[in-house]
Parts: structure tokens; sequence; C-alpha cells
């Protein structure tokens, strides 16, 4: 059986992603099962996680959303198999029965953005009804399931939207959004557009998708004309607030840390790896993963799903994932 993996440049850092043979699966041991994979979505490799993690290998296996028989989860970060492959071998901690109505792609498509809203709104900042959440980048395939999850939960939500063709997708979530903020032009305030909103109170949870740190002359200008301001964020964030960034290298100085004290608001980092690090929270990780089936399967999650592709489609298809480039979740079907 051949699995796609990548491997790292040690002089670069630049990342090839190449089909390998697999050896033939072990006996399989206690608590682990075969699975016949059926898809598999694709999500970026954070490979300074990796780095830090120390995991890093010759050659490491790609794709570890995967939905197929048996059952259907996502694979530990330390998983010596590619989701990318006909059969894996899988612990059963990290499977979750697939409800009949949810397809193989939704169910592959839908689990890792789930379980990272859930992260987010849940466990991070405490989502309750009547809460105003603030969404950016709402087009993307996370936060559209963002938007849904805290739709339902019943919060106003507002979003940004990043280009033309974001705000006609965000428009058509119209019934699930109080406001499209358009940031295309780099001429709309976002602070003020939410201050406005919320009649000068602030926006109560704040899910950002990058923010820009440092002056204008220091930054990229995709970045300046997309991403708000860390003091941007702050200044729109109401008392009692809860920021969650997906901002690893955030920094803060003493005034933005004071301002933080003075509303009494508290700044969180979503990082969804979390679940797999520790077999505390096995618990939790298993009935969010049973939550998100159930959500599929009722229709409360409508993932943004590309047209499904064949497995040796796979290496160019991660290749763009990996830059960043696609806006829709792409799924490998079997």
């Amino acid at each position: 059986m051949k699995g796609l993996y990548f491997q790292q440049s040690s002089t670069n850092g630049e990342i090839t992603f190449v089909f390998q043979e697999k050896e033939n699966l072990p006996v399989t041991e206690d608590n682990f099962v075969k699975l016949q994979v059926k898809a598999c979505a694709l999500s970026q490799i954070n490979t300074k996680l990796l780095a830090e993690m120390k995991m890093e290998k010759d050659f490491f296996p790609v794709g570890r959303e995967v939905a197929g028989i048996v059952l259907d989860g996502i694979l530990p970060l330390d998983s010596e198999d590619p989701g990318l492959c006909e059969v894996i071998r899988v612990h059963e901690h990290y499977l979750v029965h697939k409800p009949e109505k949810v397809t193989w792609t939704e169910a592959a498509g839908a689990i890792r953005d789930g379980v990272r809203a859930y992260t987010a709104l849940h466990y991070l900042s405490h989502l309750s009804p009547g809460k105003s959440v603030l969404i950016m980048d709402g087009a993307s395939a996370f936060g559209t399931i963002a938007i849904q999850l805290a739709h339902h939960r019943g919060a106003k939500v507002i979003s940004t939207a990043y280009s033309l063709e974001d705000k006609q997708c965000l428009e058509r979530l119209r019934s699930s959004i109080a406001r499209v903020i358009d940031v295309s032009n780099g001429k709309v305030d976002v602070a003020e557009s939410c201050l406005e909103e919320t009649g000068g109170l602030g926006v109560d949870i704040v899910l950002d998708a990058g923010v820009r740190l440092y002056s204008k002359d220091d930054e990229p200008a995709v970045k300046l004309q997309l991403l708000p301001h860390k003091h941007d964020i702050i200044t729109l964030l109401g008392v009692g607030g809860h920021w969650i960034t997906t901002e690893e290298s955030l920094q803060l100085d003493p005034p933005d840390s004071h301002c933080l004290f003075l509303k009494g608001a508290t700044v969180a980092f979503l990082n969804d790896e979390i679940w797999n690090l520790s077999n505390v929270q096995q618990g939790k990780y298993l009935c969010i993963l049973k939550d998100v089936m159930e959500k599929l399967s009722a229709g409360v999650f409508r993932p943004q799903l590309d047209e499904p592709i064949p497995l040796y489609e796979a290496k160019v298809s991660m290749e763009v994932v990996q830059k960043n480039q696609g806006r829709k979740k792409q799924v490998v079907q079997f």
C-alpha cells in the first residue's frame, strides 16, 4: 500500500510531499482497530509545532481527519500511519461512530474544524445564549463552522469578509450573522463597526484569524489590508470579554495588558492539538467528536467542502493546502 508523507528540507525548511510504499500493518494490538479509509480531509501541517514537540522524522505521515469502516475520527499527532492510505491502524480512543445520514466526505471534512470551533467557543470562551461573537474570516472552512455553532448556541454573530466572494458567501448565511464587515478594501474600521453594532459595549468573544503585531512598515502588504491590529481587537473587546487568538507569536506590551486588566478580559490561544497531548482530556475529546457528528447529522453544521478528489491528486492538493491558498475544505475520497 502507498501512503502520502511529507519531507522537510534541513537547509531551507521547504516541504515536499511524496508517496511512499507502506509496510503491512502489524498484528492489531489491544484497543487498536484496522480502519478502511473512505475519505480523508487535508489540513495545513504545523511544522513548527512538530519541531517543538520533538516529533520530526525523515518522512512524516499526511492526513489525520479520516472517515471509514469501522469508525471515524482524527488520528493523534504522533500517529505512524498517514490517513491518505487505504487501510490504517488506529487506537479506539480516537474514534467515534459516524451517523448513517452523514457522508464519508462530510465526516472527514468537518471533524477537525468542528473540534477547533468547540475548543474556541465552549472550552476557551464559555459561549452562552445572548453573547456577541466576532468571528474573523467567517467564509473560511473553519469560520463557517464556528459561525454555525455560535448561532446554534444563541449568540449574536459578527464576521469579517476578506473579498467580494467571501462577502457573498457570508450573505448566504445571513440568518446566522447579524453583520458582515467587508475589510477587502482596507478602509473599514473593524473596531468602530463592532462598537456600533453592540451599542458601544464591545463584543463578548473575539475569534481571530491572525492579527497585525507591528507598525505598517514592518508588516506584509496583504496582512496590512486584511488583518486587524492587536490594538483594534483590544478596543472592540467588551468588559469581561474573551479574545481567542490563533496568533502563536502574539506579543502584548504593558499598555495592552493594562487595558485588558481594566476590562477584566482574557486572552487564550487556540491550539486544537491539546486534546491529543494529554490522556486526562480524553473523555471531553470524545464528547466533542460525538457532538460534531450529531450536529452534522442534524444539519446544524454544513461544512464548506470542495469537490472530492482521488488519491493520486492528493500530493498536488496538499501543496496548495500547505500554502493556505484554498478556501473550501479539500477531501480525498477513496
